[in-house]
């Protein structure tokens, strides 16, 4: 028999939803490369009792990810979707104001999904519209925070999402979201390890 794992929650910002303080990843490199390993990890993770799943555009694990839930639904693993926490992220190339609508409604597509739990922006930063990975130099531009800040806020009204947040922000880019945004992000997930410091002070880098 699996010992199961009780995972504390905690507020979500200022929505009135709890987010379990302890995630599981699907991200694998190269992208894609694993998927029917990620389908596999999932179904034990949600078997042992994790419930909040992290995906995104990018890694190409939505649609294991997806597939792994309606198997646990099948299984008995859980009773409903609402008992997991999803969390998925809006890539560079689909960071303007017209195609993040799109950008998510292609990601629930992918997970199986009427909703996620929380929508990200990936990286205080654009890409021509509907690059790719990997990009150039050349292919990067300004992000557009106030329209693709209001098209997030667009997904959240309209139920795809029932949070929306930011991923990668220093202090001065959330400041430039929070100058005109009407609902604030919910979380600030940022990417943090021993392999990702800046080398001048030693700290954990975030995009400045």
């Amino acid at each position: 028999m699996k010992t199961m794992v009780s995972i504390p929650e905690a507020p979500l910002g200022s929505t009135g939803k709890t987010i379990p303080l302890v995630g599981f990843g699907t991200a694998q490199f190269p992208f894609g490369a694993a998927t029917e390993a990620v389908k596999e990890s999932v179904v034990h993770a949600i078997e042992v009792g994790y419930r909040h799943f992290d995906t995104a555009a990018i890694y190409q694990s939505e649609e294991p990810l997806g597939e792994a839930i309606a198997q646990a639904l099948r299984l008995g693993l859980i009773k409903s979707r609402d008992e997991l926490f999803i969390t998925s992220k809006l890539w560079f190339g689909h960071a303007h104001r017209q195609l993040v609508l799109p950008a998510l409604q292609t990601s629930l597509k992918n997970l199986g999904l009427e909703h996620i739990d929380l929508y990200l922006i990936h990286f205080p930063v654009s890409l021509k519209p509907g690059t790719g990975f990997p990009f150039s130099k050349e292919d990067i531009e300004p992000l557009d925070y106030e329209g693709v800040w209001e098209a997030m806020e667009e997904c959240q009204n309209l139920g795809l999402t029932k949070s929306i947040g930011v991923s990668n922000f220093a202090c001065k880019k959330l400041e430039r979201l929070l100058a005109t945004a009407k609902i604030p992000p919910a979380v600030n997930q940022f990417y943090c390890h021993r392999f990702n410091m800046c080398r001048h002070c030693r700290k954990p880098f975030v995009a400045r």
